[in-house]
This record gives C-alpha cells, sequence and structure tokens, in this order.
C-alpha cells in the first residue's frame, strides 16, 4: 500500500495515499474507539449542506480567485450532502472536543473529493487545504450545532408524518369498533360501558397530540448560530460572511433557518436540544402506554383480556407450542423506554456545558438524532405490522358486558341506584349475569336493557333530564 504524510501540531502521520480522510481522522480514530457507531447519516449530510452555504459566500466575498477550485469545492460538498460520501466518514460518534473530529473528518474528505475532481492527488493541501478552505471562516462550535439542527428538524418531519399515518391508523379503527360495546375500566376494575371505536379514539387523540408538539419543534431549533465561530463573537470571519451565511443556507435547505440575535447564547447554550428531547419523551410515553395497553386488551387468548387480536407475526417461544406474543408493541414499548433514558442523557450533557461552549456535543447530537430516528421506526410499525391489522373480538366484548358490574351504570338512570344495587346483590347471590338478574327483578324490560347499553346510550355526554324516576 502506498502512503502519504501528513503533519499537524503535535507531528506527522502516514495516510493511505488515496484517502480521502487525513491526519485529523486518523487521530481521532486512534483516540475515539468509543461506541463503534459511526456519525449520524443525517449529521454527516447536513454538515455538507453548512460547509456548501459557507463555500458559496466564501467565494462571492472573492476569498479564491480560482472558480475551477471553488467548484471542485462546491461539488464536494453537495457530494457530502447527498450521503455520496458517508463511507469516508471514520470517526466514533462519541468522541472529545465538542465535536472537532467530526468536523476535521468532513474538511479533510470535502478537500480531498475537491482535489479529486481537479485531477489532483488526495493531501496536496497547498491547493485546497481542509483548514484554511473548507473550514475558512467556521469553527466547530457554529456548523455542528448548525449542522444538527438541519439533521433535526429534516428527521422530525419525517417523525411528524408517521406521527400522522399511526393516528390515522387509530382513526380509522375509531370508525371500524364504532358499533361494539365494551367495558371500560379504571385502576384494572370494571368501571362503566363504553365503545371500542371510543377507545380507539382517545388512542387517535394522543397522538394527534403529539403531532402537533412535534410540528412546533422546527420553530425552536431553525434559530443557529453559524458566523459565530468559535464563542459567538464572530472571531475570524468578515461582516459580511456573519450576516449573509445563514441566508445562503436558508435558500440552499429551504429550511427557515434564522440567524440568532445573540450568537453567543446561541453558542454556550443548548437548552433547545432538552426542550425537543422533552417533546419526544411526551410522545414516547404515549407509545408505552399506549402499546402496553393493547398488550392488555389482546391478553390471552383463552385466559385473558381476549377483546381484540393482534396480528400474529411470528411464533412466540421455542417450548410453547402455539403461543404467539404480541411482538411489534414489545419493540415499540422498548423503543419508547430508550427515548426516556436519553431524555435524560440530553439534560444532562446540555447542563453540564462549561462558560462559552458545551463540550458534549457529540453525544447530544447522538442521543437526540438516535431518539428521533427510533421513534420515526417504531411509530412505522406499529401503524403498519399492529393498528392497521387489529381485530375485534365482538363475542368476547358482548359476554363481558352483559355479565360484569360495569353494566348496572348504565340501567341506573331507569331504576335508580338502589334497584341497581339490589340487581347486582342477586346476581352475585343466585350466580346469574347482571342482564339475567335485570331482567328477573322485573325492573326493566329486555329491550330497554339492550337499548340502555347500544353504543350510542353508552357514548352519549350525559343523560336525559328527568324530574321523577317511576321505579323508585
Amino acid at each position: 500500500m502506498e502512503f502519504r504524510t501528513e503533519s499537524d501540531f503535535l507531528g506527522e502521520k502516514k495516510i493511505p495515499a488515496d484517502a480521502l480522510w487525513g491526519i485529523h481522522t486518523l487521530r481521532a480514530v486512534e483516540n475515539f474507539p468509543i461506541s463503534g457507531r459511526k456519525v449520524h447519516s443525517e449529521l454527516i449530510h447536513a454538515f455538507g449542506e453548512v460547509k456548501l452555504a459557507c463555500a458559496q459566500m466564501n467565494n462571492e466575498l472573492g476569498f479564491w480567485n480560482s472558480a475551477e477550485k471553488a467548484s471542485a469545492i462546491e461539488k464536494a460538498c453537495l457530494e457530502m450532502s447527498s450521503g455520496l460520501l458517508d463511507k469516508h466518514i471514520l470517526v466514533d460518534a462519541l468522541q472529545g472536543g465538542a465535536g472537532t473530529s467530526t468536523n476535521m473528518n468532513i474538511n479533510e474528505v470535502i478537500a480531498n473529493r475537491a482535489l479529486q475532481i481537479l485531477g489532483k492527488k488526495p493531501g496536496n493541501y497547498g491547493f485546497i487545504s481542509p483548514l484554511d478552505d473548507i473550514n475558512l471562516h467556521q469553527s466547530t462550535n457554529d456548523t455542528y450545532p448548525t449542522a444538527l439542527k438541519i439533521a433535526a428538524i429534516r428527521l422530525l418531519r419525517g417523525l411528524e408524518q408517521k406521527v400522522l399515518e399511526l393516528q390515522e391508523a387509530f382513526q380509522k379503527k375509531e370508525k371500524e369498533f364504532a358499533h361494539i360495546v365494551k367495558i371500560g375500566r379504571t385502576q384494572f376494575q370494571d368501571a362503566v360501558l363504553t365503545t371500542l371505536g371510543r377507545e380507539m379514539g382517545a388512542f387517535a387523540e394522543a397522538f394527534n397530540r403529539d403531532r402537533w408538539r412535534i410540528y412546533k419543534c422546527e420553530e425552536r431549533l431553525r434559530v443557529v448560530n453559524l458566523g459565530g465561530t468559535a464563542i459567538g463573537t464572530g472571531l475570524g470571519a468578515p461582516k459580511q460572511f456573519i450576516f449573509r451565511v445563514v441566508d445562503r443556507l436558508r435558500e440552499n435547505t429551504n429550511i427557515g433557518l434564522a440567524r440568532s440575535e445573540n450568537l453567543i447564547d446561541t453558542t454556550q447554550n443548548t437548552d433547545v436540544f432538552v426542550e425537543v428531547s422533552g417533546i419526544l419523551k411526551a410522545h414516547a410515553s404515549n407509545l408505552l402506554k399506549i402499546s402496553n395497553d393493547l398488550r392488555l386488551l389482546s391478553s390471552g387468548p383463552d385466559a385473558g383480556f381476549g377483546e381484540i387480536n393482534l396480528p400474529q407475526k411470528q411464533a412466540g417461544s421455542s417450548i410453547m407450542p402455539g403461543k404467539i406474543n404480541p411482538v411489534i408493541p414489545e419493540a415499540v414499548a422498548q423503543v419508547a423506554i430508550q427515548v426516556a433514558g436519553n431524555d435524560q442523557i440530553i439534560f444532562q450533557a446540555c447542563s453540564s456545558g462549561n462558560l462559552e461552549l458545551n463540550q458534549f456535543m457529540p453525544l447530544i447530537a447522538d442521543t437526540l438524532l438516535e431518539s428521533i430516528s427510533i421513534l420515526k421506526n417504531a411509530c412505522n410499525i406499529f401503524a403498519i405490522h399492529c393498528i392497521t391489522e387489529i381485530t375485534a373480538n365482538e363475542k368476547v366484548c358482548k359476554k363481558n358486558v352483559e355479565n360484569s358490574t360495569a353494566t348496572i351504570t348504565a340501567l341506573i338512570p331507569k331504576i335508580g341506584y338502589k334497584n341497581a344495587d339490589k340487581i347486582v346483590q342477586r346476581a352475585q347471590k343466585e350466580h346469574l349475569s347482571i342482564k339475567e338478574s335485570a331482567l328477573k327483578s322485573g325492573l326493566i324490560t329486555s329491550s330497554e336493557f339492550e337499548e340502555l347499553i347500544t353504543p350510542e346510550a353508552v357514548c352519549r355526554l350525559g343523560n336525559e333530564f328527568r324530574n321523577t324516576l317511576t321505579t323508585r
């Protein structure tokens, strides 16, 4: 293998001659063999867009005297943003230095790819330099958080769409199951009657709130500190670059980005990521609660609630024949738990930054982007492989309604509380269903009983006003 020699402040290193990465990347690979995870691809692509906007502004402001050079750099940035150079980003997702290793890996790959475009060999930094050209008028401290916000916005848009699809899947089940009366439960005990459709509709409404919260996250993330360089003072960057580079980035990305009015604040404080993570955790809490509810409602099939059937996706046991587990809700629940844990990590990392910079940006980025990504995937499989295929056990629901003491509450407007109490006592004493006991009491007819437990009756908001109850 042929090598080239590169040098930095610490000395020299041999680099494979055709490698697009350089000495800074190699040192980071040697220093941080930590997680085994690469930098999130969306962060890499967003970095390419940031570098492109900076390159375009530097070219417009006349900092390069070669149109050919500028064109090659811009083309390399476009390749980075398009995902064509992902395999050359080698640094670990977790690293010291506030993200400098990622920034330098990006800079080196863009510089060497631009050299290739011009027909030159990688490492010819006298013509195109990772630092003097690709990082011109920039710092890790403004490019990294800006790229993170772009990546997060893009992923959040995808998550919002999947939450919408999940909401719509539940809304379809709300209509499909609207006619099925069932037992409503509180504290795991029979309570009053409801419908399976109403239950599904409440799940849909929870995800509707999630969707709106996630949509609003973009407003919190769109303010960036690009142009602030090291600590937000813009040191080393010309004023025209500082005032115009975010405008160019906004045009390129079609995201409503805005330069922060206080670049120092936006460079040192990362509370916006805590806020967004909290919204993700709220969504995770709904996923966890609802996935567990579905597992409970489908429990059995013979000795549990058994009111709904979840789709059968795979064999559930290597020892128990015929056992099928609710694997999709289980997977979704695990994602929700992971996101809740990630939220604590983000809180710790964001609140542990010191003075003018948060040195834990790589951890914030890796954790936040993971949360958004796995939530998107969880919502997708939840809707497609679970919710759309749920069926109802109408016979089980009907049997529960006729036998449960919860049904008696629906009769109270007709027969009064004391009479209803007597019917429950008789049912328990004589081992009758509530319906059988009610009919034996002579206080209500079979048709009246059925009318009081129709979907319309149990879903009606309140009861019709009666001056007297003739049965009292």
